[in-house]
């Protein structure tokens, strides 16, 4: 077991640009479904070769775009740099699905049959443990932009399994001492079951409970329910001060339930998390979700980062996770050019290395610089400082806080950083 402290600090930053993320953390309590089809061990060839196991279909596809626009752009910046040990960086991209299906099993083994030397990806947790024995069995580098699962973290992945994104515990503790601090006494949980949910409805629930809050009615739900009624109306007898919403495409079908039901985000406090913090526009009347809050992890969406994104996907309409996926991909090229080797086993070894504790530097090209001098670095990326810890974990994080207007679309209000000691 590893124990962490958490210090917090909170940044307000009012009237910020709306970053919209989503959904990253459907998890499946069976990992590695699928992993006996081995491959052989990855070696190194010269050439850097990138592999995608990210969102074209399922539940999560609202979740590619940026993402592939994030692996797409650092390709694009590391090239332009010189690429890695002198050669142009190469990228395959793949659907990771959902666990509906078994495509992330099949575009792993497509992957792996390429030589990919790191698998960036999946955005569900879920998909992840379903393959991550699969991609580290053939000792291939696995670096998540969107898992938050806990369960990584103990994970035996034999040390090629990395995040650019938070554990959940993170998301957690925000959201938890958010809807203290909005001062509700009484609060209800709607929570999609599995590991996601539960996980981040446990994690919430500790923050509230250790503030004063009182949790008057936690109902546990099959996401693939074709109706909602029951538990709606089991939080509605319990009369909650606030209703927290913990899930993902199914929250359309819930919303309607609670309107029904008179618990609307007027006479009720609504909290969405980054399973379901979306832009629902038009979907819904307007004003459904006004004054309504919500949690995702990421920091301020650099300006300029997003024009550079629009430059590889003009069609993006939010920057959910691209980040995360841009920083995963740069870092994987700094680490083979620490190493001198596009070796997964060599170069993973210097994956926690190049994300801290040298020079600090914000980009490819003055990092690669810096490397080719001899020197140690520190890289700082758009998603933040990073700086893995030996769980491969980002040791810090930043959670955004939004709210909804009568739009139905949100904004940013606050940020705050944790810091995992």
């Amino acid at each position: 077991m590893i124990r962490r402290n958490f210090a917090w600090r909170s940044v307000a930053v009012l009237g910020a640009a709306s970053l919209a993320l989503g959904a990253c953390s459907n998890d499946s309590k069976e990992p590695a479904a699928g992993s006996s089809s081995a491959a052989t061990s990855a070696g190194g060839d010269g050439v850097l070769k990138i592999g995608t196991l990210l969102p074209q279909t399922g539940s999560l596809a609202f979740l590619g775009p940026p993402e592939f626009a994030g692996v797409k752009l650092a390709v694009k910046d590391i090239n332009a740099a010189g690429g890695v040990l002198g050669k142009d960086v190469v990228e395959s991209d793949t659907d990771s699905g959902d666990t509906s299906t078994d495509i992330a099993s099949q575009s792993v083994n497509k992957l792996l049959a390429e030589k990919a030397d790191v698998v960036i990806g999946a955005a569900s947790s879920s998909v992840s443990l379903s393959v991550i024995d699969k991609i580290t069995g053939a000792g291939v580098v696995q670096i998540s932009p969107a898992n938050t699962s806990d369960q990584f973290t103990t994970y035996n992945d034999k040390g090629l399994y990395f995040r650019t994104a938070p554990p959940d515990q993170l998301q957690g503790r925000v959201l938890g001492d958010l809807i203290v601090a909005d001062g509700n006494a009484k609060v209800g949980l709607l929570v999609m079951q599995d590991a996601y949910g539960t996980g981040l409805a446990k994690s919430a629930r500790g923050s509230i409970e250790s503030g004063g809050g009182q949790i008057v009615a936690e109902e546990v739900y099959d996401p693939k329910a074709a109706d909602f009624s029951a538990e709606v109306g089991k939080i509605k007898t319990a009369n909650p001060d606030a209703i927290v919403m913990i899930g993902f495409d199914e929250t359309k079908k819930i919303v309607p339930k609670l309107v029904e039901a008179g618990l609307t985000s007027k006479t009720k406090k609504w909290y969405f998390v980054d399973g379901n913090l979306s832009n629902y526009g038009k979907e819904f009347p307007n004003g459904t979700f006004e004054g309504a809050k919500g949690t995702t992890p990421g920091a301020k969406a650099n300006d300029d980062f997003k024009k550079q994104l629009l430059t590889i996907d003009p069609a993006l309409k939010d920057y959910t996770y691209s980040a995360e996926s841009y920083d995963a991909t740069i870092l994987t090229a700094l680490a083979a050019t620490a190493a001198k080797s596009d070796a997964p086993a060599d170069y993973s070894k210097k994956l926690t290395d190049v994300s801290k504790g040298g020079e600090k530097c914000t980009t490819f090209k003055d990092c690669k610089a810096l490397l080719d001098a001899g020197k140690d670095i520190d890289y700082d990326g758009m998603s933040g400082p990073i700086e893995w810890n030996d769980a491969g974990d980002p040791a810090e994080a930043t959670i955004g806080i939004y709210q909804y207007g009568a739009d139905n679309t949100y904004k940013n209000v606050a940020y705050q950083t944790g810091k995992i000691s």
